[in-house]
C-alpha cells in the first residue's frame, strides 16, 4: 500500500469520526440563520466595520476623559461646590477672576511652565543620542532586549521612583557617599527639597516617553541617506544637522509634546522633592481642594487655567514643528 493510499485512508476515517460526533457549539453558531444574517448586516460595508471598530474607544473617550473634563468645567463655574442641602448655587468667572487678581497664584503657575518647558528640552538632549545609539549602532536583534532593560524602572508606579529619586540624593544617599568616597566633598550637598531634586526626579519620570517616540522615529530612518551624504563629502555634524534632525522632527515634536503635558500635572513627585521654593501649580490647585470650605471651585477653574494653557502652549510648538518640516521638505 502507498503512501498516498494511507494517507487518504487516514482522511477518510477522520470525516467519518467528524461526522458521528456532535459538532461544536461554535461551528453551530456559525452556520446558524440568524447569526449569519446579524454578521452580514453589521459588516456589510467598510463603514459599518469603522464605526464598530471605534464604538468602544469613543465610549472610553467620552466617558473617561471628556466627562470629567466637562464635569470639572462646570464646577469651576459655581459660586459654591459641594452643594448642601437646600442651597442654592449660581454661575459666577469670579473662580477665573480670583487667579488674574491675587499675584500670589500666578508664581507657582509661572514656575510651572517654565519648569515643564526647561526639562522638555533637558530630556530631549539627555535621551536623543541615547535613542540614537540604540537605533543605529545596536544589532536589531539586540534592541528590543535593550528596550525592555529601559523598561524595567517603568513597571513601578511614580511613588516608588520617587522614592529611589530620593534614596540617591539623600544626605547619606548613593551620590553623597560616592563623591565623599573619591574625596570630591567632605560634607554631604544638600541636593533633596530643592530645584535640582525636583528636575531630576520629572527628568526620570519622563524620559521613557521621550525616548520612544525618538527611537520610532530615528529607527525608521533609511541608512542609506547618511552614508550618501558621507560620499558627497558632508561631516558627521552636517549630516546630523541636514539630515537626521529634520527626518526625525516627528519624532521630537511627539516626545516634546508628551513629556511638556505630563509635566504640567505631576503633582505627587514635586511634593515630595521639593521645598518652599519649588511649589508647582499641581499642588496649589490639590490645595483648594484640601482645604474646607467651598474651595472646590476655585481649584477647578484653576486646574481648567492651567490645562488650557498646556493646550494653547502645545498647538503653537506643533505649528512651529509643522512649519520646520514644511520648510525642509521644499
Amino acid at each position: 500500500m502507498t503512501d498516498d493510499a494511507v494517507t487518504a485512508g487516514a482522511k477518510s476515517r477522520a470525516a467519518a469520526d467528524n461526522a458521528g460526533s456532535p459538532r461544536p457549539v461554535w461551528g453551530r453558531l456559525v452556520n446558524w440563520g440568524p447569526y449569519r444574517g446579524l454578521i452580514s448586516l453589521l459588516f456589510a460595508s467598510p463603514r459599518r466595520q469603522f464605526a464598530l471598530l471605534a464604538l468602544f474607544p469613543v465610549i472610553w473617550v467620552l466617558t473617561q476623559h471628556l466627562g470629567p473634563m466637562l464635569q470639572m468645567l462646570q464646577v469651576s463655574l459655581l459660586d459654591a461646590y459641594p452643594v448642601a442641602p437646600g442651597q442654592e448655587t449660581s454661575f459666577t468667572l469670579d473662580n477665573y477672576t480670583r487667579f488674574f487678581r491675587e499675584s500670589v497664584f500666578q508664581t507657582p503657575f509661572l514656575r510651572t511652565l517654565t519648569y515643564s518647558a526647561t526639562l522638555t528640552l533637558v530630556t530631549l538632549i539627555i535621551t536623543y543620542p541615547v535613542a540614537y545609539y540604540l537605533a543605529r549602532y545596536v544589532k536589531r536583534e539586540n534592541q528590543l532586549a535593550l528596550l525592555l532593560l529601559l523598561l524595567v524602572p517603568f513597571w513601578t508606579g511614580e511613588i516608588v521612583r520617587t522614592y529611589a529619586i530620593m534614596i540617591l540624593l539623600g544626605n547619606n544617599g548613593a551620590v553623597n557617599l560616592a563623591l565623599q568616597a573619591v574625596g570630591l566633598i567632605e560634607r554631604p550637598i544638600p541636593f533633596m527639597y530643592t530645584g535640582f531634586s525636583v528636575s531630576l526626579g520629572l527628568i526620570y519620570l519622563t524620559a521613557l516617553y521621550m525616548l520612544l517616540p525618538l527611537y520610532s522615529a530615528l529607527e525608521k530612518l533609511p541608512r542609506n541617506l547618511s552614508e550618501a551624504g558621507a560620499d558627497l563629502g558632508a561631516g558627521a555634524w552636517t549630516r546630523f544637522r541636514r539630515i537626521t534632525l529634520p527626518l526625525t522632527l516627528e519624532g521630537i515634536g511627539s516626545g516634546c509634546t508628551l513629556v511638556f503635558l505630563i509635566s504640567t500635572g505631576y503633582y505627587g513627585t514635586p511634593v515630595l522633592l521639593g521645598g518652599p521654593n519649588t511649589t508647582v501649580f499641581a499642588e496649589t490647585i490639590a490645595g483648594f481642594f484640601h482645604a474646607a470650605g467651598d474651595e472646590w471651585p476655585t481649584g477647578a477653574a484653576f486646574a481648567v487655567i492651567m490645562f488650557l494653557t498646556a493646550l494653547v502652549l502645545t498647538a503653537i510648538f506643533t505649528r512651529f514643528i509643522a512649519a520646520l518640516r514644511k520648510g525642509d521638505s521644499k
